[in-house]
């Protein structure tokens, strides 16, 4: 079993997320900023060739891929501590010999 965490242990996790999830949302305000800017010029400033998709799509990935560390796999995470407890349930049996 885990240990009930101590107000500080919260504290710090709690601000730790926080900042993580704000890097996550700046990230996601930037690339909707760039990623209009760069259609607008695609579109209306050099002919109708839809270059602007490359990024787009480039960048979404590395978007979705952040999204998924801090909101999936992030310290704290359910995921995380469910598989955190499962090695360390395993690294007892090993140390106990069962």
């Amino acid at each position: 079993m885990t240990a009930p965490l101590t107000p500080e242990a919260i504290e710090q996790l709690a601000r730790k997320r926080a900042g993580a999830k704000l890097g996550w949302y700046m990230h996601a305000a930037f690339y909707v900023a760039v990623n209009l800017v760069l259609f607008s010029v695609s579109r209306y400033g050099f002919g109708n060739r839809p270059w602007s998709v490359y990024p787009l799509l480039g960048w979404g990935l590395g978007l979705a891929l952040h999204g998924v560390s801090v909101f999936v796999l992030g310290t704290g995470s359910g995921l995380r501590e469910r598989m955190v407890q499962k090695e360390r349930e395993r690294l007892l049996r090993q140390r106990d010999g069962g």
